[in-house]
């Protein structure tokens, strides 16, 4: 290494290019737009207590505290079970990705009524702020709203409720998790289950096991591929969105190991993820992730997106042509798949031109009471396979901005953190996170990534994940107040 750094100090091109950079850089920490973007304001617990929401909580738990104590609870639940908070908050978080959806929403609820337990018996515990969650309940209010909107209230009011239920719970996590020591739990364990289900997708095809769909693959067009891998979550497509989200944290962990045998152990479990997600064959998630590593590395050092083109140059030679030919293919309408994509979403703009408003309701059933009467080609299909149309469609426009300010808000808090963060670790957890995100909404543009409910409640939790660990160097080892 020293050697390769001495040979590049020696070439004129790279130390222009590194003087352009240095450049570049100055001027961007100098601009206007950046220093308001890295300063915000409204965002300190004094805020946030002013509001209507805090105010009304406190007047609730106030009267939920008093009724605890008369009844004399404390004896009950003196050393019980229930009183673990983390524990029953972190079970669904790291097992959605093993467990049938309603197993998940089960344990959410036990977990959702842990914290209440837990903050009816203590008085002193205060309930903690992040500046995505007033967003988060917003986005979840309007959505409860459209799905009351709905063209066909019944089969939109199941999916709805569910979806609102999976959103909220992320601000319970949020509480839930009151030490250093709890986040990084969680993480290590999130990140194991994904190479759990990473290896059982690879032992999927070995063996054929598991459903496989005609429709997942044009056989015209590549009739080598005969099988396309959906592990636990289903869908080859859901388990690369789930991939996305899993793969940066397993880098964090790898960069930020301390020892050999847990770096070998981290870089086992993104080994098998990557492996894994290769073989899903999905064009939309490996173009998700190739951008969340671009997210990562450019964050991690700015100087490194020079390498860019030596490393994209490296995959297509190395990668199978299986892989590179079906990667190539991305945007021909040849390929029956991305034209399907291109009418149904011409078919929703359509149908959006009547329902911007208040959408048509979440659900399958009110999709296609719909949207066949504006679909071109005759196309049916469950959904829009793009995320932010079929927010609109579900829920309207207020619904569509909500989340858009949403997602503004958490990369504006992630920034923050990072320009500030001088902790290595947390700082490498930042970035981690930032980076996961911006991978999945990039194959969000390809397909509805919260069609599986278990995809949808990751996606929220990894949000919470980012609030956390933008305040991780904060958190006490055994449990601190935010």
């Amino acid at each position: 290494m020293e050697r390769a750094k001495h040979i590049l100090d020696g070439s004129l091109l790279w130390r222009w290019l590194m003087s352009l950079c240095v450049f570049c850089g100055a001027q961007w920490r100098s601009s206007g737009v950046i220093r308001w973007f890295l300063h915000p304001r409204g965002w300190s617990r004094r805020a946030s207590e002013s509001s209507v929401f805090f105010r009304l909580w406190s007047q609730l738990r106030g009267g939920l505290c008093w009724l605890y104590e008369r009844l004399g609870l404390d004896r009950l639940f003196a050393g019980s079970v229930f009183t673990r908070t983390c524990f029953w908050c972190v079970m669904p978080a790291a097992l959605a990705p093993v467990l049938p959806t309603m197993a998940v929403l089960g344990l959410a609820a036990v977990g959702t009524c842990s914290l209440a337990l837990s903050l009816v018996r203590d008085r002193e515990r205060q309930l903690s702020w992040a500046p995505i969650d007033r967003y988060i309940l917003l986005y979840g209010a309007v959505y409860l709203a459209g799905t009351f909107f709905s063209v066909d209230l019944a089969t939109s009011l199941r999916p709805g409720v569910l979806t609102v239920a999976f959103i909220l719970f992320s601000l319970v996590l949020y509480n839930a998790v009151t030490s250093r020591a709890q986040l990084d739990v969680l993480i290590s364990v999130m990140v194991l289950v994904g190479a759990a289900v990473s290896v059982y997708g690879i032992l999927q095809y070995l063996f054929r096991w598991g459903y496989q769909s005609a429709a997942w693959v044009d056989s015209d067009m590549f009739s080598n591929i005969t099988f396309r891998v959906p592990s636990t979550l289903d869908n080859p497509n859901m388990l690369g969105q789930y991939l996305i989200l899993m793969v940066p944290l397993g880098g964090a962990k790898l960069l930020s190991a301390r020892d050999w045998p847990r770096r070998l152990l981290w870089l086992g479990c993104c080994g098998a993820m990557c492996v894994c997600m290769l073989l899903t064959m999905s064009r939309g998630a490996w173009l998700g992730l190739l951008f969340a590593g671009a997210v990562f590395f450019v964050l991690l050092d700015p100087r490194l997106i020079l390498l860019a083109p030596v490393v994209l140059a490296l995959l297509w030679v190395l990668l199978p042509d299986t892989v590179t030919s079906r990667f190539s293919s991305i945007g021909d309408l040849k390929d029956a798949s991305t034209s399907y994509r291109f009418y149904i979403w011409m078919g929703t703009l359509a149908m959006l031109k009547d329902y911007w408003l208040c959408g048509i309701g979440p659900g399958t059933e009110a999709f296609n009471k719909v949207y066949p009467a504006y679909s071109y080609n005759g196309i049916s299909a469950p959904h829009s396979h793009n995320l932010f149309l079929q927010i609109l469609s579900d829920a309207g426009i207020v619904a569509l901005g909500a989340f858009l300010i949403l997602l503004f808000v958490y990369f504006r808090m992630m920034c923050v953190a990072m320009s500030k963060e001088r902790d290595w670790t947390s700082r490498i957890h930042q970035i981690a996170l930032t980076a996961g995100v911006c991978g999945f909404l990039v194959q969000a543009m390809t397909d509805y990534s919260f069609y599986n409910y278990r995809v949808l409640f990751l996606f929220w939790i990894y949000l919470v994940l980012g609030a956390l660990c933008a305040g991780r160097s904060r958190l006490g080892e055994r449990g601190a107040s935010r």
